[in-house]
């Protein structure tokens, strides 16, 4: 399993504050989110502005796309981003043409897996040419005092049997990487416990330490 790579997830309100951490953050990610919140107050221009500002990082548009697949997807990958996300309760049509549209630009299309959905569906994404998921605890969940379990790790294993590269999120810190040691997981998305650190560039640091620890070098 290759080392993964770490996610900046930035679910601000406004894009001045977004940027300020992107500032602070950029050279100590891999990839940089434009998160649901930002994205929804902000429009397209949090996703060209984070191009502008990190041109060699891969950027996400995390819209989480429910319908009109192909005409968001033109426009996210058109603004700049490299991957967008698609909810897993959209119909497979949807998925489909947000992936035609993604691939015409060299993009790629993640899956967010939030709610119901089932291997069969898995299955279903991954026939038409979807390779990514995102593996997600919710802000509600992680409110509620859910935990990650063995039941979340084997749910992992099978959609990586399936050939669907993971990331994950929901509460995710450099101590909690450990429990992920025997999953493929392609990224983790880090939001608050990077933002809302007093010294966020040392924990940036800390999640580096983790994963060459348990991975190895890039």
């Amino acid at each position: 399993m290759s080392r993964p790579l770490l996610q900046l997830a930035l679910d601000h309100t406004d894009l001045h504050h977004a940027l300020r951490d992107v500032e602070l953050l950029a050279g100590h990610v891999d990839i940089v989110e434009a998160g649901t919140i930002l994205c929804l107050n902000e429009g397209l221009q949090a996703v060209r502005s984070l191009r502008t500002h990190c041109p060699d990082k891969i950027i996400v548009a995390d819209w989480k796309v429910a319908d009109a697949g192909e005409a968001l997807a033109q426009q996210a990958f058109s603004a700049g981003a490299n991957w967008m996300t698609v909810i897993c309760a959209a119909p497979l049509a949807t998925v489909e043409k947000a992936h035609q549209a993604a691939v015409q630009q060299n993009g790629e299309v993640q899956i967010e897996l939030f709610g119901n959905w089932t291997f069969d569906d898995a299955r279903a994404w991954h026939s038409i040419g979807i390779r990514q998921a995102i593996y997600h605890r919710g802000r509600d969940a992680q409110a509620s005092g859910q935990s990650w379990g063995e039941a979340d790790l084997a749910r992992m294993k099978v959609l990586s049997e399936i050939g669907l590269a993971l990331s994950v999120t929901g509460g995710i810190t450099p101590e909690s990487l450990t429990l992920f040691r025997d999953i493929n997981v392609k990224a983790f998305i880090a939001g608050r416990a990077l933002t809302t650190a007093s010294q966020p560039q040392q924990v940036a640091r800390a999640f580096h330490q983790q994963l060459t620890d348990i991975w190895g070098e890039y």
